[in-house]
């Protein structure tokens, strides 16, 4: 997937660096809990949604005590609600924020100051659905016993579009709407699967120059602090000259 792979490698790196784990479980907690109120049930086996939140909670080595209590927890949240905020970062980067929460006041109230506070400006919904598109992302662990030309025509057959081999992982793009048969086909294979998401692909990036740049990610490292936020998406390039610049 031309131009993907230098976006999604560097904001996995930085990822790896920024990310702490009690916002990383507590993301997938709330991804739990609305797979619960969204599929009626608490079982992964008869929820698909819950089973690929617990697959994402495995994935990122959340313990299975924590696991087993956002399941259990998960039946009382029915106030979680999902929404979305659309709107443009300084020098007219694009951003697109997920939210999950309890009172949606409080969380319109602070994603509007920090897209103040840092030069931007909140759109309305739908105001960057065409510089996005929604797809299934798969990350797999990279193992010996994987043969990557024998597992690309099994999952092509699944409706897989792109396949990004790297030396220890690999990843699996497809359109939203083959998200379950690629999930349904990985778990026929019992290949490991490190996470298995919907996410918000841009269709075309935008360079800026480095402090202009370190400008929109002070934007968006402020939003994925917010507790309420599950997820922030933009069309910004992670250039190679912005990377070496955040590892300095």
């Amino acid at each position: 997937m031309s131009g993907h792979s230098k976006w999604s490698t560097i904001k996995r790196k930085k990822g790896a660096l920024d990310a702490k784990r009690s916002k990383i479980f507590s993301r997938i907690s709330k991804e739990i809990a609305i797979a619960i109120k969204d599929g009626g049930s608490n079982d992964p086996e008869f929820n698909p949604r819950l089973r690929v939140a617990v697959q994402n909670a495995k994935g990122a080595n959340m313990p299975k005590d924590n696991i087993e209590r956002a399941i259990n927890k998960g039946s009382d949240s029915a106030s979680l609600v999902e929404s979305t905020f659309e709107g443009y970062g300084p020098n007219g980067i694009a951003i697109f924020v997920e939210c999950m929460c309890d009172n949606n006041n409080r969380v319109v109230s602070n994603v509007r100051s920090y897209f103040n506070k840092f030069g931007g400006s909140l759109g309305t919904n739908g105001s960057l659905s065409f510089l996005f598109d929604r797809k299934g992302v798969f990350t797999i662990v990279q193992k010996s016993d994987i043969d990557p030309e024998e597992l690309e025509l099994e999952l092509i057959d699944a409706g897989a579009q792109e396949i990004e081999v790297e030396d220890e992982q690999i990843t699996v793009y497809c359109a939203l709407e083959d998200f379950g048969n690629l999930n349904k086909k990985l778990e026929q294979l019992k290949i490991e699967v490190q996470s298995a998401e919907l996410q918000r692909i841009p269709n075309d990036t935008k360079v800026l120059d480095v402090d202009s740049a370190k400008k929109v990610l002070k934007l968006i490292d402020t939003l994925e602090e917010d507790d309420d936020v599950q997820n922030v998406y933009h069309n910004m390039e992670m250039t190679d000259e912005l990377a070496d610049a955040l590892d300095n």
